[in-house]
């Protein structure tokens, strides 16, 4: 991991004065080893210098703002996420604690009405079910295909065959 973060930061730009410099330091580097002691894990790593021709500093800064505007943009989108699934657990929640609320209220008015002596016709699970929504499901798609397969009216064919 660290052979993978130190390639990823010698990964820099030098400006030179003069360009037969930049060329002679470029060919002299490239290729050489620089990594320390023998016991280094980069001993045996090498530079990789070149030399760039017609090089514009304009297309370098080109590049990394379009590398962050990129980032920034996969950044918007993993906070507006995870944005969302906050609001849905916590809608989430918020619902849960209005149904135990409610359940708590049937609870306490059953009990009130038992302390009382009246008997109540309806018990705790009836009453939540007036609560909970239910919706009803469609029905399944068979796979008879002949049930499936369109027909033809009879208005259609006598009309085509001229029949009556």
């Amino acid at each position: 991991m660290d052979h993978v973060k130190l390639r990823q930061i010698l990964a820099q730009w030098v400006e030179f004065t003069k360009k037969s410099v930049a060329k002679r330091v470029a060919n002299m580097l490239n290729g050489e080893q620089f990594g320390g002691r023998k016991r280094s894990s980069f001993y045996y790593d090498l530079w990789n210098i070149k030399y760039l021709s017609k090089f514009k500093w304009d297309d370098l800064t080109e590049e990394i703002a379009y590398k962050n505007a990129i980032r920034e943009q996969k950044l918007t989108l993993e906070i507006s996420a995870a944005k969302r699934e906050r609001d849905f657990y916590l809608a989430k929640v918020d619902q849960s604690r209005a149904l135990s609320s409610i359940e708590e209220r049937i609870n306490k008015k059953l009990k009130v009405q038992k302390e009382s002596g009246t008997n109540s016709e309806l018990t705790v699970s009836q009453q939540m079910k007036k609560v909970f929504r239910q919706f009803p499901q469609k029905q399944p798609v068979t796979d008879n295909t002949v049930q499936s397969k369109p027909r033809l009216s009879k208005d259609i064919l006598a009309g085509v065959f001229g029949g009556s």
